[in-house]
């Protein structure tokens, strides 16, 4: 999760283009609950002033956390514009992305596509 979460923290940061998988998505998802829930619950604890900590992760994340969903649309074949569809887009977010390349990029899941490219060459 660790992993997942830094990959698309810090290497893919403001990338909107590609594709991310179901486990990329949602470990990024449960990583951001997990961490805005922890801030939060600290800075209750500690001072309710504290709580701005919590607003300033979660406005560093913001970025990160819109790429992330873009990519995952792109991952089902959708354009950026779906994450806009209320629960249309947690639907998409959920099913399995389109087998082989498509127009956003290589299978993320497929790694004989690599194999079969380099083979060719």
């Amino acid at each position: 999760m660790i992993e997942m979460y830094k990959k698309v923290v810090f290497e893919n940061y403001v990338n909107f283009k590609g594709r991310a998988r179901r486990r990329e998505y949602w470990m990024f998802v449960l990583a951001n609950v997990i961490i805005s829930m922890v801030l939060g619950f600290i800075a209750g604890l500690v001072s309710p002033k504290l709580v701005v900590i919590a607003n300033i992760y979660n406005l560093a994340v913001l970025l990160p956390s819109i790429a992330v969903a873009v990519r995952r649309m792109h991952d089902v074949g959708k354009e950026w514009w779906f994450i806009l569809i209320p629960f249309y887009n947690l639907y998409l977010c959920c099913i399995e992305g389109e087998k082989g390349s498509n127009q956003y990029g290589k299978d993320p899941k497929n790694q004989l596509e690599d194999l079969e490219e380099i083979g060719r060459e």
